[in-house]
């Protein structure tokens, strides 16, 4: 049963103890719906995936209460600091470098080494995210693939009884997701049109680059897109069932036979524990892996149901031929 609360101190510091306690709760932003967890529990962020039946591991929008707060977790550039000082808060997510030592869970970046990080222009959300004093990940609070909600209704309809509770906040504002600006290159870079004009951000910091055509069509590399996409510096072999004396292993349920270096997705074979636990165990298994001199990766079979099917679509990105 999915609770809804009130936009009141006491709904507010409800939604915000679930949220702390690893529970997911959706909330009203200037744009849309939200589908919050805590950013820095990796098992929170698994769950929104699980929730939103998401195939795949796509980057999650960090939310903060203050602009500052997030440059805690990201190394800001001064277009990004000009950016904020005029929109933040507003509909504008800035994908900037993590910084060294972020708190924030690997998979609700989707195992890159960039953060996506927004400041809602929504006074109840800002109350929440400052009561929650954590990031909180939180895409549309959809079913994958269905219309992004703008009212508490919008998102019972597909998400009652897979999420602990909806802040009701009333309808959104925008109606229309947020702005996404690459800033961690060489020139700013439009992920996604949204809330904030491509003419609005110009007018601050000069002429950006497209990620997408004015069609929609994706013209440059974004974040998830390409086939073999940050991929560990070992080769990785898919669906073993047995490890050599030289490979490292990604084991799913009881590890198979071989290899000395073995990383445990989750012993009782369980696909949220095993998402959560992905992208720091192909890190580690990597980097240990090469300073014992092994010559890859094996990955034990993780089976096409729930959110098996997005843990197998990141190992075959990692293993796709390098080009």
């Amino acid at each position: 049963m999915t609770e809804t609360l009130l936009a009141n101190p006491d709904g507010i510091a409800r939604a915000a103890e679930l949220l702390r306690a690893g529970s997911l709760v959706s909330f009203g932003t200037e744009t849309v719906y939200g589908l919050g967890g805590d950013a820095t529990n990796a098992a929170a962020v698994a769950a929104i995936f699980a929730a939103k039946g998401r195939p795949r591991f796509n980057p999650l929008i960090c939310h903060y209460p203050k602009a500052e707060a997030a440059f805690e977790d990201v190394e800001p550039t001064s277009l990004a600091r000009s950016l904020a000082a005029v929109f933040c808060p507003g509909p504008l997510t800035m994908v900037l470098p993590r910084r060294a030592g972020c708190g924030v869970s690997l998979i609700a970046g989707a195992g890159l080494d960039t953060l996506a990080i927004r400041v809602p222009a929504h006074r109840v959300a800002l109350e929440l995210l400052t009561a929650v004093d954590r990031p909180v990940a939180a895409p549309s609070a959809n079913r994958s693939g269905q219309v992004s909600p703008t009212t508490a209704a919008h998102v019972l309809e597909g998400l009652e009884g897979r999420i602990a509770a909806v802040l009701d906040s009333g309808p959104c504002d925008v109606g229309v997701e947020s702005t996404v600006l690459d800033l961690s290159g060489e020139r700013p870079l439009l992920l996604r049109p949204g809330g904030v004009t491509v003419e609005a951000i110009e007018a601050v910091i000069g002429p950006i680059a497209y990620g997408i055509s004015p069609a929609g069509a994706r013209t440059l590399r974004s974040p998830g897109q390409l086939a073999s996409h940050y991929a560990p510096s070992l080769p990785m072999r898919l669906d073993a069932v047995c490890a050599s004396s030289d490979e490292a292993l990604l084991a799913f349920g009881p590890p198979c036979e071989g290899g000395d270096v073995i990383f445990q997705l989750s012993e009782d074979a369980d696909v949220i524990e095993a998402a959560s636990r992905l992208f720091d165990g192909m890190r580690w298994l990597d980097a240990e892996g090469q300073r014992r001199g092994l010559s890859g990766i094996a990955a034990m079979p993780v089976p096409e149901v729930g959110l098996g099917r997005a843990i197998n679509d990141r190992l075959r990105r990692a293993a796709a031929p390098r080009g």
